[in-house]
């Protein structure tokens, strides 16, 4: 890549990505993306000479699927817990391009020095270590169930777990190897967070676009003048697009055909507002409520802690608040989310939501969209960014859905009433947590979950995903005008403030 695309991406897996989303959304524009379909592979593969894969004529297979999920289709993937029938899941594995990396588990490494004590045997209940004339240890894989003690006595750490990258990121054990090798998603576990499509390192795992959806909201609006287009942006927003101001981007946004862009920290407000006014009434009842903010914490608890589900905030997400408002004011609106989650594409086909948005985009794909109109965000003068509160805009770091209810608990008065909030940074922190709930554990009475560590800020539809400081958000979120949530929900008629 270009030192111009290491300041909009971290590797060449997202250039890639964003290449493909680029082309299809400029033919959209055009048109003519239907002739253009066939020749795309041709226009990103040039040449003769392969640079990522054995040759061109694999790079551009693998384009053609990517470009399958750029305009909202399945690849030739398939569920494993539905065989031979394609996948709804919005996260899809390009099978093309898997590598089919070598089979998981624990192996005995160069290092084994054949020592006498033999700790690694010792220590195996199922009789899996066994050792050639050197006696350096190996492992029977038929008799290995992967446990990992051998691992932890070996004095000289010889035996690692190998395990694939995909494996590693999936958190929630959705990821499995199918028949062919090739990598394959279990949907009735998948929450849609979108850990895998990051780390896989062939970029064999993509998020399915709907570019062309918000394509055709924004052409068929007739420059705002059949319906209204906004664009929502999560307050995540601060952190991304670092080559550029915030208010540059906004401005950008603009440029695309959207009649205004609302932050969703005003949806955040809302939510910390109701969210606490619930937490205060059902406490006492239910002991503790979940956050409904992350669609990937709800996603994990519905799928894998179902007997907590009664616990989940009633509450819509801040994403889903905001949209709903708007529509409530303009019932032909068309709302665009604009994010760094890809578990939101799939919040959005939920009944609950889906009158409210209608479409729902990354970070990535909105710096496709940029380009293949050829905004220079970095040439626009600045616009304000200024509907929300300090309070809903931390809602995009760990921490800050809590910080935000205790700010609402406060000011709606509730005397006698002590927040104990939990919050938990990661999907293993809420698996960990989830686990003490379901023994029956009293460790709180608000759990705020986030699936991607850090929160909202790590989100797999960021354009860079190294470390984000939450000083950087709690900064931008200082710069907010109005300083306590009532006064922003005093611009919000049918609150109930």
């Amino acid at each position: 890549m270009t030192n111009e695309n290491f300041r909009k991406f971290d590797t060449n897996v997202q250039h890639l990505k964003y290449k493909v989303l680029r082309e299809v959304a400029r033919s959209a524009w055009n048109g003519t993306l239907m002739q253009d379909m066939l020749n795309i592979p041709k226009w990103i593969v040039q040449g003769k000479k392969a640079t990522m894969r054995c040759c061109v004529y694999k790079e551009r297979a693998i384009v053609s699927e990517r470009i399958k999920l750029a305009i909202g289709s399945v690849t030739d993937s398939r569920s494993v817990t539905d065989i031979g029938a394609a996948s709804d899941n919005v996260i899809e594995v390009i099978s093309v391009a898997c590598d089919e990396c070598p089979v998981q588990g624990y192996e005995v490494t160069n290092s084994c020095r054949g020592c006498i004590s033999h700790p690694c045997h010792d220590v195996c209940r199922r009789g899996a270590i066994f050792f050639d004339k050197q006696q350096r240890a190996h492992i029977d894989k038929d008799k290995c169930v992967e446990c990992g003690m051998c691992a932890k006595v070996c004095p000289f750490s010889a035996i690692a777990n190998f395990k694939r990258p995909c494996e590693t990121a999936c958190k929630v054990d959705a990821i499995k190897m199918n028949a062919d090798r090739a990598a394959s998603i279990d949907n009735g576990k998948c929450i849609s967070c979108g850990a895998c499509v990051y780390q896989c390192p062939f970029g064999a795992i993509m998020d399915k676009s709907y570019l062309l959806d918000a394509i055709d909201i924004i052409k068929k609006s007739g420059g705002n003048a059949k319906y209204k287009t906004y664009a929502v942006v999560a307050p995540s927003v601060s952190s991304q697009f670092t080559y550029a101001k915030l208010g540059q981007v906004i401005s950008g946004i603009g440029k695309l055909g959207f009649f205004h862009t609302v932050e969703a920290a005003a949806g955040a407000d809302i939510t910390a507002w109701l969210e606490s006014a619930e937490l205060y009434e059902k406490a006492p009842e239910l002991k503790y409520l979940t956050s409904s903010c992350c669609p990937a914490f709800v996603a994990y608890i519905r799928k894998s802690f179902p007997q907590l589900a009664e616990h989940i905030s009633h509450n819509l997400s801040p994403m889903a608040a905001i949209s709903k408002y708007i529509k409530s004011t303009d019932p032909t609106a068309k709302i665009v989310f604009i994010g760094p989650c890809t578990a939101k594409k799939a919040e959005a086909r939920l009944e609950s939501v889906k009158p409210y948005v209608d479409c729902v985009l990354t970070f990535e794909e909105l710096q496709a969209l940029f380009d293949s109109r050829d905004i220079d965000i970095t040439a626009l003068d600045e616009t304000p960014l200024d509907n929300a509160s300090y309070y809903g805009r931390v809602f995009a770091r760990s921490g800050g859905v809590s910080t935000g209810v205790a700010q609402a608990v406060r000011e709606h008065g509730y005397t006698g009433f002590e927040l104990k909030a939990v919050p938990c940074d990661g999907i293993e922190e809420c698996k960990k947590t989830l686990l003490k709930l379901k023994a029956g554990l009293d460790i709180g009475n608000f759990i705020e979950g986030m699936a991607c560590y850090g929160g909202c800020i790590n989100g797999a539809g960021c354009l860079t995903h190294g470390e984000k400081n939450r000083k950087d958000v709690d900064k931008y979120g200082a710069e907010a005008l109005e300083k306590d949530i009532r006064s922003v929900l005093s611009a919000f008629p049918g609150i109930d403030k």
